[in-house]
């Protein structure tokens, strides 16, 4: 019993943590997602950036992207999500 409790615990690995953030957002949006631009471990868990084609145009460069904070638990269960930037596909960010 004590190693299970100790194995729900872990923390979910990268790679598991990058499928299950595109996964749930997908399934919240209702559209799949282009990538995962950022992943980073966080204290109780990871966040991750999803980039999401909103509308699509053609040329696909000026098809319209969404970038979502997702936030997951340890588990990789969705916390939260949040939508934090839109942009053109063909964009490229600019150093400040």
């Amino acid at each position: 019993m004590a190693a299970e409790s100790a194995r729900s615990r872990r923390r979910l690995g990268a790679a598991a943590a990058m499928r299950s953030a595109a996964e749930q957002l997908a399934q919240m949006l209702g559209r799949v997602p282009d990538s995962v631009s950022s992943l980073k471990p966080v204290e109780d868990g990871w966040e991750a950036r999803v980039e999401v084609v909103e509308l699509q145009r053609i040329p696909d460069t000026t098809s319209v992207m969404g970038s979502y904070r997702v936030v997951l638990d340890s588990r990789g269960e969705l916390l939260s999500f949040e939508r934090v930037r839109r942009y053109s596909r063909g964009t490229t960010d600019r150093p400040t």
